[in-house]
């Protein structure tokens, strides 16, 4: 008996980050929004930004850029608004507990 495994012949939109990349973002769009969806955004958002760094040595590629591409990537689906990538990007503390004195 031999398993086969379908191969996902679509092509790959961004090379740069790849097919792995891509199918991530496919699997977290048809996510609902929730906590699950959240995290995964960031994860993915971390793994393109290492991409980039691989691929654009000489270049700063930024959050900002990742966060387009995540958009257009997936059609628009993902908006990468949660706090955890705002946390991220640097725009909201990662804690923002207040402190009790």
């Amino acid at each position: 008996m031999t398993l086969q495994l379908k191969r996902n012949s679509a092509p790959i939109r961004m090379r740069n980050y790849g097919r792995i990349v891509q199918d991530m973002i496919a699997y977290a769009s048809a996510l609902p929004k929730g906590q699950e969806r959240e995290t995964l955004e960031v994860y993915i958002a971390q793994c393109m930004r290492q991409r980039n760094m691989v691929w654009n040595r000489d270049q700063e590629s930024g959050i900002n850029r990742v966060r387009e591409d995540i958009i257009r990537l997936s059609d628009g689906k993902l908006t990468c608004d949660s706090k955890a990538f705002k946390a991220l990007m640097g725009e909201v503390p990662a804690d923002n507990k207040k402190k009790k004195k």
